[in-house]
């Protein structure tokens, strides 16, 4: 969403984009870091087929999404981690819906107890794992905890918190996970968002994305069957018995 140098950024021409709540949903869907093709995205969204290319169209024009060919089907994903951002800021913004119905409230508590914010490990159990690497020491700098009179730990935002830093003991122990070293030995202070529904700090960044990646990988996560959602394996329950509680 690039602007001519010098001039105010066009917020009301992009803010379009976003105010339909189907594309909003279409967004959500992706802010997994997934690809998706329209089919798909229809289905997980709840759009309809013969509209969610039209929506399509229109996050394509806004730069908000990308799409790339792959055989038959084109693959639509989110255009970078700003679009996420947006979402983020933007659901600790509005409202809440009511939950009326049973699969409105199995939809909110899959989503509060893990979730994927981008490609990082949110909700509960993302706010779990950043604590229990500050208990094990292996995150120094602070407590995890949002505290709202603090400047640069703001709600509608990602934080930047530079006292956060990975120690050795932390390097160690997700160099065995398998979190690859260009991510581990950066020197630069650690990246969390401020989960928008624990009010607490979850790792972000390359570094959270990193772990998250490793823990699908290694099968401690699984995809939920509600969009963006993950779930806990029996074998992450196993290996990952010192999150906190």
């Amino acid at each position: 969403m690039p602007t001519a140098a010098g001039g105010d950024p066009e917020i009301a021409q992009v803010a379009t984009a976003f105010a339909d709540p189907r594309r909003v949903r279409v967004l959500m869907a992706l802010s997994d870091g997934r690809a998706l093709p329209a089919g798909r995205l229809a289905e997980e969204a709840g759009v309809a087929a013969s509209t969610v290319s039209n929506h399509l169209a229109i996050l394509l024009s806004h730069g908000l999404v990308t799409a790339q060919q792959q055989g038959r089907y084109r693959y639509y994903r989110l255009a970078n981690s700003d679009v996420e951002g947006v979402l983020e800021a933007l659901a600790r913004l509005a409202p809440s819906t009511p939950i009326t119905s049973l699969r409105a409230h199995t939809r909110a508590a899959a989503l509060r107890t893990a979730r994927t914010c981008y490609r990082h490990l949110a909700g509960e159990l993302g706010v779990k794992l950043f604590g229990g690497m500050l208990d094990r020491k292996w995150i120094v700098g602070g407590d995890g905890l949002h505290h709202p009179n603090d400047a640069v730990d703001r709600l509608s935002a990602p934080g930047r918190k530079d006292l956060y830093r990975l120690t050795d003991a932390g390097e160690g122990a997700l160099a065995e996970w398998g979190v690859p070293d260009p991510v581990l030995n950066t020197g630069t202070p650690l990246r969390y968002c401020v989960d928008w529904t624990e009010q607490a700090h979850h790792l972000a960044g390359p570094l959270g994305t990193a772990v998250t990646d490793r823990f699908f990988e290694l099968g401690y996560l699984a995809r939920g069957t509600v969009p963006r959602s993950a779930r806990l394996t029996s074998l992450g329950r196993d290996r990952l018995a010192w999150l906190r509680p």
